[in-house]
């Protein structure tokens, strides 16, 4: 469920098929990442434990995923097949969302930030 009516209202303004996607994203996180707080930072939902854990926003043809640098070079080689940056990923929404990656990734950068 998503606590964050921010969040909820940034996903309804999405096409039916992308909200479905965001929300099984947002679950993912939320599992992850169970202690983190929901809210809206940079304009996307956002996952904050002791600082930034991951972003996400939709764009028309991805769902961008922002789980900082460092959650990035983690997981290179699994990541390697989607378009992205030094801090981003972008998950066609064409294609299935990895979802058990999606959910290592988050449990990364938790341990990362808990350990600050």
């Amino acid at each position: 469920m998503i606590q964050n009516k921010l969040i909820a209202d940034y996903i309804d303004h999405f096409p039916p098929s992308v909200q479905a996607r965001l929300k099984e994203l947002h679950q993912v996180i939320r599992s992850a990442a169970p202690e983190a707080e929901e809210r809206i930072s940079y304009q996307m939902p956002t996952f904050y434990l002791k600082g930034n854990l991951v972003h996400y926003a939709a764009y028309p043809k991805h769902i961008g995923f922002y789980p900082a640098p460092s959650g990035i070079q983690a997981f290179a080689k699994e990541l390697s097949v989607y378009k992205g940056g030094k801090g981003s990923v972008q998950f066609p929404l064409n294609e299935p969302l990895p979802l058990e990656l999606i959910s290592r990734i988050v449990k990364f950068r938790v341990g990362e930030n808990l350990a600050k």
